[in-house]
């Protein structure tokens, strides 16, 4: 078991001014909560965030980084709590402890390819702090090397979700040695006889190979000197796992016939060198075609650069080499954790950084930057920043635009569950169906059977999909109760007449009618009749003879009521085109006053609503339902609007805003007053006025007035 000066000693040796004393801190902290815990393996528990923070060490990441190493698993696995977390150690270290302990705690129903790639933008975007995936990352290599004390199904499942989800992420982040090793232990435990066949096959021809690559590298190193280039050459043989993957993927039987199985790097001292060199390559040894790949000016999404070509070596054999500089080798090794080393002075590189593609927005590190932790400010992701990934409660993935809705889920998982949506629970607790669904939420819908969708969800839904799906649902319920509205007002227009409109739509002659209008049938014409485009009296026209329709029904005692009762409320100076005898009311959103443009709206059972043109009751909704409506200048109403008046709080003043508006022939209905700490009064009146010239002159004549600062009309009744 690593010991704790060894970590120290680790991190002092690239940074000697580190505050050790916060890995300090968290070590004793981390060995009291997880006193009497043992490992499978039998050792002390404390055994395991040594090791993690000893691989953080090692790849020489910050104090903050070694020490939520050392305390990563207090929350999930102690009593801890994340307050505790964070008073005794800070912010910072609270939020990758957080981080490391939420990724941890989520179970994934399946890893097939597109939920993996869902899980693993899921885990990038849910952390606040790159640093949280590298201390997962380095959590889960640490268990991947004392996988062998689980049992099988256990091996295989843990096996399979790091080649899925953790060796590709940290191939993301460019960590290749970290990538290579969860590879190669999880394909060990996957399937132990293809691992020890590769592994056999290597080894029996060890000697071999080593004697090759040293004759090779000296073969390389010659050559380049001899054009005045001085370089480091490496060579390796390829990782298990990569080996197998070429058998697989080229239906190889044995590892022998793998010919590109050694890869030698050639490290030079800048770009310029690089393409030197590649050219000392090919004109020493045949380059294979189509096996020359320039990483460096168009680097990979991991901030990787190199050149790779293959050419026919000394023996004859195919001979992969690697061209790139000292800076491009760490990058390829250690990926973004090579960027947040402690140095003296100024963090820089040699590279053009307009090259380095996937993270040039987010880092801008390189740039004075003497503390590590504005770099990882400046990293501190989303790298995901519209997208959010959250969990069905059958642990499935699903990716969603950022802000969108349990709405927008429940039309993501079926249309029926989106229409019958009648609220969600988010984490096991009922939330609003406006909020904004966070990266990880577990969501779940929950339906009934009566409930339908709302015109206000489309304020706030995301996808297209719902968006979609309200509107058509909308456009179809909407159409039903025109329908129906249509129904009402022609059936009320024939009964004036002694007709009857269900024995029209029997015989057929309705659907003639409708035809005339150039409708299909007599439904359709009953919407449009619901819909103020054809008006019940033209309908009418096309099925009585004209001198009937142009002599005066007679009104039963019935009909003379309502017309008595509603007469006023029906019209109120307003007139409908294309359709009578029909109940009006005004808005009392937007409160409407004779001079006002306005437009009508048809609703089911309450007549034409009446409301300013631009009020946002009416803009964006159906077309057809709305109905051109105009002021009646022969009749006069008084109309009720509201206004506020902003005054000095002085005595008398409240009697002489209320005189004013007396003598402006303004009728005083209701009044609302209260003063503000500032010493001045707000005074909301609801007043009645002819019209909106009528109304121009009471606001004028109160805006005359010593005390008043300010008049303004407001809408809403």
């Amino acid at each position: 078991m690593i010991r704790l000066n060894d970590i120290i000693d680790r991190v002092v040796s690239y940074h000697p001014n580190a505050d050790v004393s916060v890995i300090e801190k968290a070590y004793v902290f981390s060995a009291k909560v997880h006193e009497g815990q043992t490992r499978l393996s039998g050792e002390p528990y404390l055994s395991h965030p040594l090791e993690v923070a000893g691989i953080l060490a090692n790849m020489r990441l910050d104090v903050w980084s070694i020490a939520s190493g050392l305390l990563h698993d207090t929350v999930e696995d102690t009593l801890t709590t994340p307050e505790e977390i964070r008073s005794l150690f800070g912010e910072e270290i609270a939020t990758i402890v957080g981080g490391v302990t939420k990724i941890s705690q989520m179970t994934f129903a399946s890893t097939e390819e597109r939920q993996a790639e869902n899980i693993r933008k899921m885990i990038l975007a849910m952390s606040e702090d790159i640093r949280v995936i590298l201390v997962k990352l380095a959590d889960r290599v640490h268990n991947m090397r004392t996988l062998g004390y689980l049992k099988l199904p256990r091996q295989r499942a843990i096996s399979q979700e790091t080649l899925d989800i953790y060796a590709p992420l940290a191939a993301r982040l460019g960590i290749n040695w970290m990538k290579a090793e969860l590879e190669d232990l999880a394909l060990y435990y996957l399937d132990t006889d293809v691992y020890n066949d590769i592994s056999q096959s290597i080894a029996r021809r060890r000697g071999e190979r080593e004697a090759y690559i040293r004759e090779v590298r000296e073969v390389i190193r010659q050559q380049m000197e001899d054009h005045g280039l001085p370089c480091r050459v490496e060579g390796r043989v390829k990782h298990i796992y990569s080996i197998w993957q070429k058998l697989k993927n080229e239906n190889l039987d044995s590892v022998d016939q793998i010919y590109d199985m050694i890869a030698f790097r050639v490290i030079l001292g800048n770009v310029k060198e690089c393409y030197e060199s590649l050219g000392v390559v090919h004109s020493a040894w045949r380059p294979i075609p189509g096996r020359f790949k320039d990483y460096i000016a168009m680097p990979k999404e991991n901030m990787y650069q190199s050149l790779h070509t293959t050419v026919v070596g000394p023996h004859g054999e195919r001979m992969e080499i690697q061209i790139r500089t000292e800076e491009m080798q760490r990058v390829a090794e250690e990926g973004i954790a090579a960027h947040w080393r402690y140095k003296e002075g100024k963090v820089a590189t040699e590279r053009d950084e307009k090259e380095m593609a996937w993270l040039r927005q987010l880092l801008e590190w390189q740039k004075d930057l003497k503390d590590p932790r504005e770099f990882l400010e400046s990293v501190r992701s989303d790298l995901f920043p519209r997208e959010v990934y959250v969990f069905t409660p059958k642990g499935e993935v699903r990716e969603f635009p950022y802000g969108a809705t349990p709405i927008d889920f429940a039309y993501a998982i079926h249309s029926e569950v989106g229409q019958r949506c009648a609220g969600a629970k988010i984490n096991g607790k009922l939330v609003p169906l406006k909020y904004e669904m966070q990266n990880g939420d577990t969501v779940e819908i929950i339906t009934a059977l009566n409930h339908v969708p709302s015109r206000d969800w489309l304020k706030f839904v995301k996808t297209a999909r719902a968006r979609n799906r309200i509107r058509q649902w909308i456009k179809t319920e909407e159409r039903g109760r025109s329908i129906s509205l249509g129904r009402d007002i022609a059936e009320r227009e024939f009964k004036k007449y002694h007709r009857s409109l269900a024995k029209f739509m029997k015989s057929g002659k309705l659907d003639e009618v409708a035809r005339e209008f150039s409708l299909p049938d007599a439904e359709e014409l009953l919407a449009s009749i619901g819909y103020g485009k054809v008006s019940a009296v033209q309908v009418l026209g096309k099925l009585v003879p004209r001198e009937e329709i142009e002599k005066p029904p007679e009104e039963g005692a019935v009909a003379k009521l309502v017309k008595k009762v509603m007469g006023r409320r029906s019209f109120d100076g307003i007139r409908v085109k294309g359709v009578d005898d029909v109940l009006v009311r005004f808005g009392r959103c937007c409160n409407p006053l004779p001079g006002d443009p306005i437009t009508g709206y048809i609703t089911r059972g309450r007549g034409v609503s009446v409301h300013l043109v631009n009020c946002p009751n009416v803009v964006g909704t159906d077309s057809e339902r709305r109905v051109d409506v105009s002021w009646d200048e022969g009749h006069t109403v008084p109309h009720p609007v509201r206004i506020q008046v902003l005054s000095m709080d002085k005595r008398g003043a409240l009697a002489e805003i209320s005189g004013m508006l007396t003598s402006a022939e303004a009728n005083i209905i209701e009044a609302e007053c209260h003063t503000t700490v500032d010493k001045k009064g707000i005074c909301t009146f609801t007043i009645e006025v002819a019209d909106t010239n009528h109304l121009k002159r009471v606001m004028t004549s109160l805006r005359q007035m010593a005390a008043v600062v300010m008049v303004k009309r407001l809408n809403a009744m």
